[in-house]
């Protein structure tokens, strides 16, 4: 234990759902500053088509290297999962990325599509039941965001 009671956690974070929100945003954070100003291939200055699969591999690893502290949030049942502040901000940039691609037609729903082939739920699901390595999910992530987005052409 950390020497810290309930009570003090309680009046620091509200509740459970509060203190794993903070530490998935405390945790988060550093990925997101790279995404949001950094250099390639997640930051602004790469091109859309390469930028889309590395921001969307960006989201699976941390997943993947969280895989209890994002599958907690995404159950905490407060609300929906795309009402959550982390949610919003991958959204609200993947689709600013993918408003980039001259004759796409949908980057609103679009985001939403490819944002869920990296639920922590599906994640869970593939790395823990299903026992898939980290590469092949990689992969198969790469290779459906591609199939996606050539199709929006």
């Amino acid at each position: 234990m950390a020497g810290v009671g309930k009570g003090t956690l309680f009046r620091a974070f509200g509740d459970r759902t509060g203190l794993i929100r903070a530490l998935y945003a405390a945790r988060l954070e550093p990925i997101m500053e790279v995404v949001e100003a950094g250099p390639p291939p997640l930051g602004p200055a790469t091109p859309p088509l390469q930028r889309i699969p590395a921001l969307l591999d960006a989201v699976l690893c941390f997943k993947l290297d969280n895989r209890p502290l994002a599958l907690a949030l995404e159950e905490t049942g407060n609300s929906s999962p795309y009402q959550a502040e982390h949610y919003e901000r991958w959204h609200s940039l993947l689709q600013a990325v993918l408003e980039q691609i001259p004759g796409l037609t949908d980057s609103d729903f679009t985001a939403h599509a490819l944002l869920a082939a990296t639920r922590a739920d599906l994640v869970e699901h593939l790395a823990g039941q299903e026992r898939v390595p980290r590469e092949r999910m990689q992969a198969q992530l790469a290779s459906f965001t591609a199939k996606v987005i050539a199709s929006e052409d």
